[in-house]
């Protein structure tokens, strides 16, 4: 990885084992190799490890797992589901947005910046952290999954209680790879993926916002704002 992204503080020590590893080294490789090839790589230096920044690792109170960045131009900026302001809300979002309003009555915002989640501990991490430009999944199964890995057994390992939104298949066979977090002190809630092509078989209904909440609250944790 880039000097530009050098890992944050609350996350180095954690990770400094897998990031010395011969796979991570391969994969920094590769994102060099790929840039000086004039390949467009998503989200640009210095916003990879934006999630970690924005959420030390001693402020985690909820975790949101995605699969991997944006892959289209101006959007991915390091945190999962989230877009700059000024770019277009995308469909999974839209989506977020409406079970967020019919579960907590909160308005529908008119953009798609997720950082205030962030600020307050709600950890926006993807399973890979990039992507080519116009190919979901393209940096899948380079290194980037033993990296995001070691982040979620971070927090899993935390004594505080934690809750993990896992939406779709592929967030929850991320978790299930977490010795303890299935079945411990944590709550993990599941749900379809809030894509267009899976929001209608489940995930409309779920109410995970709430039931954050009121996990949280229970163990006095706090609530999270969800408003954005």
């Amino acid at each position: 990885m880039a000097s530009e992204d050098a890992v944050p503080d609350s996350w180095r020590e954690i990770l400094a084992p897998v990031l010395a590893s011969a796979e991570a080294r391969r994969l920094g490789g590769f994102l060099k190799a790929e840039e000086a090839a004039g390949k467009r790589i998503y989200p640009p230096r210095g916003t990879r490890l934006a999630a970690l920044a924005l959420t030390p690792l001693d402020r985690v109170r909820v975790v949101i797992l995605g699969q991997d960045p944006y892959h289209g131009a101006g959007q991915a900026h390091g945190l999962s589901f989230s877009v700059e302001k000024g770019v277009r809300v995308p469909p999974s979002l839209v989506n977020i947005y409406k079970e967020l309003h019919a579960d907590l009555g909160l308005p529908i915002p008119d953009h798609g910046n997720l950082t205030h989640w962030a600020e307050q501990g709600v950890l926006l991490l993807n399973a890979s952290l990039t992507v080519e430009d116009g190919k979901p999944a393209s940096h899948a199964k380079l290194g980037w999954e033993a990296i995001t890995d070691a982040v979620v057994a971070a927090v899993a390992a935390k004594p505080e209680p934690c809750v993990f939104l896992l939406w779709g298949s592929h967030a929850r066979r991320k978790a299930e790879r977490v010795p303890g977090l299935i079945g411990g002190h944590h709550l993990v809630l599941t749900a379809p993926h809030p894509s267009p092509l899976s929001a209608h078989s489940g995930w409309f209904g779920c109410r995970h916002f709430s039931k954050a909440n009121a996990f949280l609250e229970a163990r006095g944790r706090g609530a999270v704002d969800w408003r954005v």
